[in-house]
C-alpha cells in the first residue's frame, strides 16, 4: 500500500504509478501547514486513501475553501471512502469555507463530523490523519507541526484523535431541516 514504505520512496499507487511524498518530518509557519494540507488532499485523490481524518479546534487555518482542495477532495469522493471531522465548532469552518460546506453537502453520505467541547484549546488536536500518512501540529501558535509515514506516529496520533472522538457528538449537518 501507498505510505508503507520507507520517507521519500517511491510507492506504487493504486493506478500503478510510482510517486513520491516530499513532506515528511517538521514544518513551520500557516503557509507550510496549508501546503502540506493542499499536498495531503492532492495525494488522497491520486492515491486512492481510503479514509480521512480531519481534526481541529475550528479549522481556520486550513485551506478548505480553495478552488484545488474542492478539486481534490472531489476526485477522493468515491465509493468506499469516508471522512471524519472533528471540532470544537464548526462555526468558523461555515464562515470561511463555503465551498467546503458546499462540497460537504454533496458528498454528506461520506462524511462523519463531530463536535467535542470537553477539551481545552490548549490540548486540542490539530491533525490530518490517512491510513498512509498523518500530519500533527504541535504548537497552534507557530503553526509548527510534523508529517509522518512512520506507521508508529500514525498509530499514536489515531488513538488521540479516536478519544477525542468518543467524546464528541454529532455535528455539522450537511443540511438544516425545519419544520
Amino acid at each position: 500500500m501507498a505510505g508503507d514504505q520507507a520517507p521519500g520512496q517511491p510507492s506504487a499507487t493504486p493506478a500503478g504509478e510510482v510517486s513520491v511524498w516530499p513532506f515528511e518530518g517538521r514544518f513551520e509557519g500557516r503557509e507550510a501547514f496549508a501546503e502540506r494540507i493542499r499536498q495531503a488532499l492532492a495525494a488522497a485523490a491520486r492515491e486512492g486513501w481510503r479514509e480521512l481524518f480531519l481534526c481541529d479546534e475550528n479549522f481556520e487555518d486550513w485551506p478548505l475553501g480553495e478552488r484545488s482542495v474542492i478539486e481534490s477532495l472531489s476526485a477522493w469522493s468515491r465509493g468506499g471512502r469516508r471522512m471524519l471531522l472533528l471540532a470544537a465548532s464548526y462555526e468558523e469552518l461555515k464562515r470561511r469555507h463555503h465551498r467546503f460546506v458546499h462540497w460537504r453537502q454533496t458528498w454528506d453520505h461520506l462524511i462523519e463530523a463531530r463536535v467535542c467541547r470537553s477539551r481545552s484549546v490548549s490540548e486540542w488536536p490539530s491533525a490530518l490523519w490517512s491510513p498512509a500518512w498523518a500530519l500533527q501540529r504541535l504548537d497552534l501558535q507557530r503553526s509548527t507541526g510534523i508529517c509522518s509515514q512512520v506507521p508508529e506516529r500514525r498509530v499514536a496520533l489515531r488513538e488521540s484523535l479516536d478519544e477525542c472522538w468518543r467524546h464528541g457528538s454529532p455535528a455539522f449537518p450537511a443540511s438544516t431541516l425545519g419544520l
